[in-house]
């Protein structure tokens, strides 16, 4: 399975944060897999001012080129400090806490629903790709 993302499809926004007016990056690709479209990821980036920088990341999983949501499922992650690591860590979370879920993310997965769901490997692997590849979410999470 190689992972695969056009970076000049890449996304990128900048808007405030509403509780320290520090800026927020909102980064979004389609991921692909042997070059046919896997999953879409949304990686929202905060700099809270005298507080660690963390990501959370979204990543929507079904049929790619139709109108229909029918068979989507989103799973979502927090990537920041963990205690007795010097690297930052992913741990799952309610995908699309910030209030951004649509249509088009289908079921959004709680904590329990994603820990169990046939496709949580799938997710990891999207996440790892997304850390190493995305070059806002990379830069945002080593400086």
């Amino acid at each position: 399975m190689a992972l695969t993302m056009d970076l000049d499809e890449h996304q990128l926004r900048q808007h405030e944060c509403g509780c320290c007016q520090e800026a927020v990056e909102r980064t979004w690709n389609f991921v692909r897999r042997d070059n046919v479209a896997h999953a879409v990821y949304f990686a929202t980036c905060y700099h809270h001012r005298d507080q660690p920088h963390e990501a959370w990341i979204d990543a929507i999983f079904g049929s790619w080129g139709a109108d229909s949501f029918d068979d989507h499922v989103t799973f979502g992650c927090r990537v920041g400090p963990v205690a007795n690591s010097p690297e930052p860590a992913a741990t799952l979370v309610q995908a699309c806490q910030d209030g951004s879920g649509r249509e088009i993310h289908g079921v959004l997965l709680s904590r329990e629903e994603g820990l169990v769901h046939p496709r949580l490997p799938e997710f990891w692997d999207v996440v790892d790709f997304v850390l190493a590849n995305d070059p806002a979410v990379n830069a945002h999470l080593h400086r």
